[in-house]
């Protein structure tokens, strides 16, 4: 099965269960983390997760809007974006 990419960003005060939070929701709708990198510096969390969509069988914007709510219960700022739109705006 072909891989469907998207990068997923977390920014936001840092404290428990962000990672666990986020992670449970990919894995209720059938998204694979592929990589994940994540920092705090002071005191401000930043996580980049490449995440392989190929198992999620609904629109990008339901997962976002999904992420919005945690993010909104969080105080995180966390956003979803296709890998070849990504790739576009980081484009060299």
């Amino acid at each position: 099965m072909k891989k469907e990419l998207s990068f997923i960003t977390v920014i936001g005060r840092d404290r428990k269960g962000i990672v666990a939070k986020i992670s449970g929701l990919l894995y209720r709708n059938d998204i694979n983390i592929e990589d994940i990198s994540q920092k705090v510096m002071e005191g401000v969390f930043v996580m980049t997760m490449l995440v392989d969509m190929s198992g999620y069988k609904k629109p990008l914007s339901a997962l976002a809007s999904k992420l919005d709510a945690i993010g909104s219960s969080m105080g995180l700022k966390i956003q979803v974006q296709h890998e070849n739109i990504f790739k576009m705006m980081h484009r060299v």
